[in-house]
């Protein structure tokens, strides 16, 4: 199987230098390129055809939403985690209204950042930090979720939703059946009259605090 081939985007030379270290952790991750700005991301992006670009929210040149966005129109196939120091409610709904596939605190341990860059990979949407996840479920708590009526059980489905896993993973956390959480997923889309699971998390994160 080929390496899963990334791109760094950050201006910052030590951060760079640390999240390679993480990622130099797993032999089927492979750094391909770096850049410190937008510039620089979009000339690497063309030589290298990265499978992942791992995206700062702050770059000298252009501002990270911005660079997503002319990402995703040139190259749809690609996909784009963000890695930000800011928690910022709006960064994280434009990065996933616009397409990411996730966006996660640069705090992370090292083997959640590894885990969201294979998840990804696999074609999974709506990797969210867990600290993220909390806050959007506590937004829902305080505000919508009442409104829409979500189930104890839904809340527990839609936080393992927002931090990425599959259906098969729920199955296991929660003790309970593939067919079980289909029928779980499938309440919360309803409620949330939303398709898919970055559409759930944008949701909770613009309805609940916007």
């Amino acid at each position: 199987m080929n390496p899963i081939r990334v791109i760094l985007v950050d201006d910052h030379p030590v951060v760079r230098s640390g999240i390679k270290g993480m990622l130099a952790m797993a032999d089927d991750i492979e750094i391909v390129g770096e850049a410190a700005t937008g510039e620089e991301a979009l000339r690497s992006i063309e030589q290298n055809h990265p499978d992942i670009l791992l995206l700062d929210m702050v770059l000298p040149d252009i501002q990270g939403t911005q660079l997503a966005q002319r990402i995703i129109e040139l190259y749809p196939e690609m996909k784009i985690l963000v890695l930000s120091a800011y928690d910022d409610p709006v960064y994280i709904r434009e990065l996933l209204e616009l397409g990411a596939s996730g966006y996660l605190m640069k705090e992370e341990a090292p083997e959640v950042i590894v885990e969201a860059v294979r998840g990804v990979a696999q074609g999974q949407q709506g990797w969210v930090s867990r600290r993220i996840a909390a806050q959007i479920l506590s937004w829902m708590q305080s505000g919508q979720s009442s409104e829409m009526n979500l189930t104890p059980r839904e809340q527990e489905v839609l936080s393992l939703i927002v931090q990425g896993k599959t259906n098969q993973a729920i199955a296991l956390e929660l003790g309970i059946s593939e067919k079980t959480v289909e029928k779980y997923i499938g309440a919360l889309f309803t409620k949330l009259n939303v398709t898919s699971r970055v559409e759930a998390a944008v949701y909770a994160v613009r309805e609940g605090l916007i």
